[in-house]
């Protein structure tokens, strides 16, 4: 059984037909050609497959397609404005917060809805926002230290 779904991805506007059984993950990579979105465990238990839908950080491994039907999403590649990176995606490259990348897009899509909503976060509370992200690479220290910049840049340009 097929759907036919309409979805905003990173602005732009799909009209779609997919199986029933579509996962948004596998939508985004293998109909859409978004292939920053990474699956990790399969499981949601990871975080590298982060998206945000209509406002809300979602698990894509998780999600069937058609449950986003007429949503607006955003993934890693929406965060950039043409060939200029967010703050967050140009911190963590310049600070090292980078190592494999595979779970980069998840944390940065997961430190974009919480600079979202708190422009001027603790450590103590960056940590909590990417609790659900996990990292083997990195330590987490350049992580948080990304996440941390960014805000403060974001903040010096909001007031500009």
């Amino acid at each position: 059984m097929h759907s036919n779904i309409n979805l905003v991805i990173n602005g732009r506007s799909h009209s779609l037909v997919v199986p029933a059984n579509t996962l948004l993950l596998d939508l985004l990579r293998w109909e859409v050609g978004l292939t920053g979105t990474k699956e990790g465990c399969g499981e949601g238990v990871c975080g590298s497959c982060t998206v945000n839908v209509n406002g809300e950080l979602v698990r894509s491994c998780l999600t069937l397609a058609v449950q986003v039907d007429g949503k607006s999403i955003t993934t890693i590649e929406g965060m950039a404005d043409g060939d200029t990176l967010h703050p967050l995606q140009r911190k963590f490259l310049e600070l090292g917060a980078v190592q494999c990348g595979f779970c980069s897009p998840g944390l940065i899509v997961t430190a974009d809805a919480l600079l979202k909503s708190n422009s001027d976060p603790t450590e103590a509370e960056v940590r909590d926002a990417l609790r659900g992200n996990l990292c083997r690479c990195t330590g987490y220290v350049k992580i948080i230290d990304a996440v941390l910049a960014a805000a403060s840049e974001m903040r010096s340009h909001a007031h500009e």
